[in-house]
């Protein structure tokens, strides 16, 4: 097995078994993998400072099972950051990826999705990301093609951007790499996760009463009834979200990658519209989240707005 040495952040870092392929029927490599991060480093990272990580590992690749990570292994080097956070029965000591030299770390240590939390370890009971996940309802709801699924995705994303809108919260757009969206607003950091989560709840009992037919906030599968559900669920202590531009371990190697909002409408858009072999071009362009994520929004000024509506 081959190694590979990478110079980056005024480090090398050591890639091992470089050859492993992680993607076996794309031919895809563990050092691949490493060149697509250190590519990309200028624009996923800044969704990835300061934040504890969940690693979803994949030690023989994709086909061969994984396990997610939260602790931070001894083993792992001293200028690898970390944070200690409590958790209902002790603590857990989380890597932080604030530089390229950790990122392909973890690629090293065959971290093929890196999953942050939606606050910062400085401050992690208050988030300053809001994130809904929207997943197409089964196709076998309301009989539809699995083709047509990602249309009731696209409604949901336009109708909660609208009542967004309404509360004057900027939002930005992604593709998981999975199966659907997330629609991400920026906060302040000044409300605490539950808060946080509460509110998130009313936009989307809201939105699901003014859209009963297509939307729904039930969480048990059988009350849905082929409706779109409004996923909030990430909204909490300790919980994760896929990271912007992240590869997600599935065949093809799909990327979550954010979007402009005029994208919603591209016919060819869909959750893995961009792979590791096709995510080049989109990198050449400007970001489509240039303005969106840039000033954080008050949690308690947009629960006004919506006491009104």
């Amino acid at each position: 097995m081959t190694t590979a040495d990478i110079r980056v952040s005024g480090r090398t870092v050591e890639i091992k078994r470089a050859e492993k392929e992680l993607f076996p029927d794309d031919g895809i490599t563990k050092a691949d993998l490493a060149d697509y991060y250190r590519r990309v480093g200028p624009r996923i990272l800044p969704h990835l400072r300061g934040r504890p990580l969940m690693l979803e590992r994949h030690p023989d690749g994709i086909e061969d099972g994984r396990f997610m990570q939260k602790d931070t292994p001894d083993y792992f080097p001293d200028w690898i950051h970390r944070k200690e956070l409590p958790k209902e029965d002790g603590t857990v000591t989380y890597p932080v990826c604030d530089d390229a030299a950790t990122l392909l770390y973890l690629v090293g240590q065959a971290c093929i999705t890196p999953h942050r939390w939606l606050s910062k370890a400085d401050r992690p009971d208050h988030p300053d990301r809001l994130v809904f996940d929207l997943d197409p309802p089964p196709a076998s709801g309301r009989g539809r093609p699995l083709g047509e699924d990602f249309e009731a995705v696209r409604r949901a994303a336009t109708l909660l951007r609208e009542l967004l809108d309404e509360l004057e919260l900027p939002a930005a757009l992604m593709t998981t790499g999975s199966r659907g969206l997330h629609v991400l607003v920026p906060l302040d950091r000044h409300a605490a996760f539950d808060a946080v989560r509460a509110f998130a709840r009313d936009v989307a009992e809201l939105l699901a009463d003014r859209h009963p037919e297509q939307l729904t906030t039930a969480p048990r599968k059988q009350a849905r009834k082929g409706r779109l559900y409004l996923d909030i669920q990430r909204n909490g202590y300790g919980q994760t979200a896929v990271t912007p531009y992240a590869v997600r371990a599935l065949p093809g190697a799909p990327v979550a990658t954010p979007l402009s909002w005029d994208e919603l409408d591209d016919a060819d858009l869909t959750p893995r519209r961009w792979t590791l072999g096709t995510i080049d071009e989109r990198l050449e362009t400007d970001d489509p989240w240039g303005r969106e994520l840039r000033r954080g929004r008050s949690v308690e000024a947009a629960r006004g707005r919506l006491e009104k509506l």
